[in-house]
């Protein structure tokens, strides 16, 4: 609901149609940030900068995920630098970018792997909480296959590990149900193309 009223928030100051309407719009902001605040433990300003930095229509963050399996069945998962937890390769799709475009970009900067995008997993929707951060986010998920590179970490992790799914026991966000829904798809070969659009 908190994420309603602050989208509401700030499509309400890009499109305002009087003054008063702008103090209204300005106020419910005030009221989300503070909450946000509290409820993350995070400066106000903070919150509020991240809100502000946005322009045109609020909608959903757009991101796209990489579930790469190796032959025994174990996917391949990088350990976050921001220290939660271990990730499927993954990234926010960027403006003119396709989810594969985005997945074979983010995968290549996360690992070091170029990969192929073999099959739609499906799409996930992760809603904003105090453990998930104060936006919605959509995730596409592909089931993907590393066709050349050697494993490299970047700046965004640690470390680069295949791992058995049930061994893994620090999960960053909800990418244990991402992985999951990927490994019964690897595990049926039942391959369908690719969305590029």
């Amino acid at each position: 609901m908190l994420d309603s009223i602050q989208a509401i928030a700030r499509n309400g100051l890009r499109y305002p149609t009087s003054e008063f309407d702008k103090e209204r719009y300005e106020r419910l902001l005030d009221l989300t940030t503070k909450t946000y605040s509290e409820l993350l433990s995070v400066p106000e300003e903070v919150v509020r900068e991240k809100f502000v930095d946005e322009i045109g229509h609020i909608t959903a963050k757009v991101g796209t995920d990489a579930a790469i399996f190796n032959e025994s069945g174990e996917i391949l998962l990088m350990e976050r630098s921001d220290g939660s937890g271990w990730c499927l390769p993954c990234g926010f799709v960027e403006p003119n970018e396709t989810p594969v475009e985005g997945i074979i970009r983010e995968a290549r900067e996360e690992t070091g792997l170029d990969i192929k995008v073999n099959q739609l997993v499906g799409v996930f929707t992760r809603k904003p909480s105090a453990t998930m951060g104060v936006h919605t986010t959509v995730s596409i998920v592909h089931l993907c296959e590393a066709v050349s590179g050697q494993l490299k970490t970047s700046h965004e992790g640690h470390a680069l590990k295949y791992w058995a799914i049930d061994d893994m026991k620090n999960w960053h966000a909800t990418h244990e149900i991402i992985a999951r829904a990927a490994y019964k798809m690897w595990n049926s070969k039942k391959i369908i193309p690719a969305v590029s659009a």
